[in-house]
């Protein structure tokens, strides 16, 4: 069973990505989310015995790390739990236009949000086999 958090400030942007990775993987999920990257370093703390697999992040989150985007923060953090940096995916999905530029400096995949709205559940698929 794979193990994956999602991690968006938009309540409806969370169950939109629950419900395209449930659908195309119904049974061998278990989906975590967190509304903040504050609040989803705290859950990869506390999942460190058994980390995530895939971590799938929006950039454009709470304020408080800028110059930075929330979710460049949050990539950078995730980067520094060895489990985590070597066994889980992490995949910026995000409508910020630097989406493409951020993922490829953190060594990242990345998903432009307007590409995971318009292309159904199967886009999602690669991400999380």
């Amino acid at each position: 069973m794979k193990k994956i958090l999602i991690v968006d400030d938009v309540p409806g942007w969370v169950r939109f990505h629950q419900n395209n990775l449930e659908y195309i993987n119904p049974e061998g999920l278990k989906i975590d989310s967190a509304f903040s990257a504050k609040e989803a370093v705290g859950k990869i703390e506390a999942s460190i015995d058994e980390p995530y697999d895939v971590i799938f992040t929006d950039l454009q989150m709470e304020s408080d790390f800028l110059p930075k985007l929330a979710g460049e923060w949050l990539v950078e953090q995730i980067k520094t739990y060895s489990k985590y940096y070597k066994n889980c995916k992490t995949v910026i999905i995000s409508a910020s236009p630097s989406i493409k530029q951020i993922a490829e400096k953190h060594n990242v995949l990345y998903l432009p949000k307007t590409i995971a709205r318009n292309s159904g559940a199967e886009v999602y698929k690669e991400f999380i086999q």
